[in-house]
């Protein structure tokens, strides 16, 4: 894609509905494939056995005690992820969010960034999604590099000790760590349930 196709602005007040239907269709994408593998640990199926059967003295159906407790798990597991990705977030110094813009108009991907949780920790990626229509044709890519330029202005404005980018990334996500892994960041670590890894973190040093 040409850089004079597409450009990165401020989201506008008309575009929320837009930017927020997006956001959630990336959700949706990945919500699935985190509570599958989320559910298909030992440690989740165990306590998933124990609710079942400590059901069946309450329920007199036995398989609405064995798919209740599945049920409510993939429930929580969505909402939380929904939670997390798929609204609005709220303001704060690093301005955003910020949507990629192609030709005359038309909204393709949404960034938004927030400050780490201390000075030195630099700047994070809250909301990366892409419209379906345009991921093979870099928009990602593109966004990722408007967001080390923002992390690095930001850095340099409020005198941090380094200029930090970190991108979270849920499991199973290939086609995501591959594209970080290209742009040069490394894996450091991430948080999960049960000592079990739900969403890598990748960071670069800018």
């Amino acid at each position: 894609m040409a850089p004079s196709h597409l450009s990165v602005r401020e989201m506008r007040e008309d575009e929320k509905t837009l930017v927020l239907e997006m956001l959630k269709a990336g959700v949706k994408d990945t919500e699935n494939r985190v509570a599958l593998h989320a559910l298909t640990r030992p440690p989740a199926l165990l306590l998933l056995a124990a609710a079942s059967s400590a059901l069946r003295f309450v329920l007199a159906s036995f398989a609405l005690a064995l798919l209740l407790p599945v049920f409510l798990a993939v429930a929580a597991v969505k909402l939380g992820l929904r939670a997390r990705w798929g609204s609005l977030p709220p303001p704060n110094s690093l301005g955003g969010p910020w949507v990629a813009v192609r030709g005359s108009g038309d909204v393709c991907g949404v960034l938004a960034l927030a400050p780490g949780p201390t000075p030195g920790d630099g700047a994070r990626v809250t909301r990366l999604s892409v419209s379906r229509w345009h991921r093979r044709q870099g928009v990602g890519r593109r966004l990722l590099a408007f967001a080390e330029d923002r992390a690095r202005a930001w850095a340099g404005g409020v005198g941090g000790p380094r200029a930090r980018l970190v991108v979270p990334v849920a499991v199973l996500l290939g086609g995501a760590v591959g594209l970080l892994e290209g742009c040069g960041y490394q894996a450091e670590g991430g948080w999960g349930c049960m000592g079990y890894t739900l969403v890598r973190e990748f960071s670069k040093d800018l």
